[in-house]
């Protein structure tokens, strides 16, 4: 299991791609991103299962993070 903040990341979704590219299958990954509106919260739910992973867990960690847990599933 690996914890990786992309709190501060200016580009959310090509941060976690490349962060998703280079896990290990079967890996568990923790991801922590600021939420701003929701819509980044919806989107990421689509976007792991189309980059290969498994949705664990979702939740608000405080009021602008959020967290997700993931499995990378495919190549």
């Amino acid at each position: 299991m690996r914890r990786v903040d992309l709190r501060k990341s200016k580009v959310l979704f090509e941060d976690l791609a490349q962060v998703i590219k280079e896990a290990k299958v079967g890996e568990v990954l923790v991801i922590l991103f600021e939420i701003g509106d929701f819509s980044a919260v919806e989107k990421s739910f689509s976007f792991v299962k189309e980059n290969g992973c498994e949705l664990l867990n979702s939740l608000k960690f405080n009021q602008v993070d959020w967290t997700i847990v993931i499995k990378k599933e495919s190549v």
